[in-house]
């Protein structure tokens, strides 16, 4: 008899299952179920008049080949795109400050950029330097990346460094954000050499040893595609539907009721039966239907953060912009509403018409209200207002476009693996045959749900 499985959402997450599903068993039947109109979740491009607009996720991390590969596969690989590497900014101190040259996301390794770089002091240096003589930092289970970095070199280089370039990523006070959730790597490097810039530098050896293996790649560190990144969802989605995948629109499950041999999706008052089932909506979404399971209580109190993309397009006669890069993140002590922002036009130029210049700048930092508080309009205003400390307009934009992402980022505080280990081992145990992913769970780049998805089926199909 044929298996069934049901996906609940149609995400990267949910879709990249579908396609991890059918290429191995491509005999079971799969149901796609989504709330919504469309496929893609977050990711959403706006594609008029020569523009290619990402109004959610602006790239993905081309280290990571997961997504690359499924690109390649379902026929994508002529239209990947590496970014264009530029110089990038920090502003600190009511100023643009390029990040010294050689280092991870704020770890020096090169001494001469660090030394010559007047984003820190003289002062800041020196206590940074210390790092190569500390042990490394004894930790029972987690510690955050603040206090890790603070630690290892102090609080300068983590205010106006670190925190500006990862705590950006997680939408999390850098000071709660989990190292052990989010940047592991630092702490192993830390360990393995005694110091985390010998680490960084070992690190950056690597990673110049596996550029010199293909000489003609290009240097940037994300890819694109030359439609944007809703056309691989568009891709990915005619692929699994073309493999039999049934995909449900503007269908919101109302439950999910579990009995010894299946399961069933409620629907109004349609029920669906089905032997496997894999979640991967927000938790937001997931614990209405798992509410009453205090073994999942973690994610009651788990917060998020809510952003808003703001995108600015200009004739270029209507802006001047002296620096030469690719954009700048914001040190939390400076008093802006937004906390980065991308020079699109410069990053990927072939998101832009010729004789435009398009900006993509982020509102919405842990505990603020900004979002919530303004009308897009006030928004657009907020972020011009921000700008002008860096750039000039000299007219008005061409127009402007402002994506609200409620409680998107979800805000992986110290110890979140270790819950989410217990949550996982949990289900398993009390839920066979079903299974949880996505953005809440384990890291939230696009590739990173997609290796989860694809984890996922893997024990699922195990199970069936």
């Amino acid at each position: 008899m044929t298996k069934s499985i049901a996906i609940i959402g149609a995400g990267i997450t949910g879709l990249s299952s579908a396609y991890f599903i059918k290429k191995q068993r491509p005999d079971i039947d799969v149901t796609i179920y989504e709330a919504t109109n469309r496929t893609g979740g977050k990711i959403q491009t706006y594609r008029k008049d020569g523009y290619t607009i990402e109004l959610g996720p602006e790239s993905y991390l081309g280290r990571k080949q997961i997504m690359t590969d499924i690109a390649k596969d379902i026929g994508l690989a002529d239209e990947l795109i590496t970014n264009q590497t530029g110089q990038s900014y920090i502003y600190a101190k009511n100023k643009l400050f390029p990040i010294p040259g050689g280092s991870i996301l704020g770890v020096p390794t090169n001494l001469k950029p660090f030394i010559k770089t007047k984003l820190i002091s003289p002062k800041g240096k020196l206590r940074a330097g210390l790092d190569l003589f500390k042990k490394p930092i004894q930790i029972e289970r987690d510690i955050s990346v603040g206090s890790f970095f603070r630690e290892r070199l102090g609080d300068e280089v983590l205010e106006n460094l670190i925190e500006p370039l990862m705590g950006g990523i997680y939408g999390t006070n850098i000071d709660e954000l989990s190292l052990m959730s989010t940047f592991p790597e630092f702490k192993e490097r830390e360990e393995q050499f005694g110091s985390l810039i010998k680490g960084m530098r070992y690190e950056k050896m690597q990673r110049q040893k596996q550029r010199q293996l293909y000489p003609g790649a290009p240097k940037g560190q994300f890819k694109q595609f030359r439609h944007g990144l809703t056309s691989f969802i568009e891709k990915l989605t005619d692929y699994v539907v073309n493999q039999g995948v049934k995909i449900r629109f503007n269908t919101p499950i109302d439950d999910i009721v579990i009995s010894q041999t299946n399961y069933e999706l409620v629907v109004d008052d349609e029920k669906n039966i089905y032997d496997s089932v894999l979640v991967t909506t927000p938790h937001q979404t997931f614990m209405k239907w798992f509410g009453n399971d205090p073994a999942l209580d973690y994610f009651k109190t788990m917060p998020s953060t809510t952003v808003a993309t703001v995108v600015l397009a200009f004739d270029e006669q209507h802006i001047e912009n002296t620096y030469d890069g690719t954009g700048f993140v914001i040190a939390r002590t400076s008093q802006t509403d937004i906390t980065a922002c991308t020079w699109t036009s410069k990053k990927w130029p072939f998101t832009t018409p010729e004789g435009k210049v398009l900006i993509r700048a982020y509102v919405g930092k842990p505990g603020d209200t900004v979002v919530k508080d303004h009308s897009d309009e006030e928004l657009v205003d907020i972020v011009k207002r921000d700008l002008t400390q860096m750039m000039t307009f000299k007219g008005a934009p061409d127009f402007s476009i402002v994506n609200r992402l409620p409680n998107s980022m979800p805000q992986y505080r110290v110890d979140h693996m270790d819950n989410i280990s217990a949550i996982q081992a949990h289900i398993k145990h009390n839920y066979p045959r079903l299974r949880i992913a996505g953005a809440s769970f384990e890291a939230v780049g696009l590739p990173d749900c997609i290796l989860q998805g694809k984890n996922a089926v893997s024990e699922l199909l195990n199970e069936l």
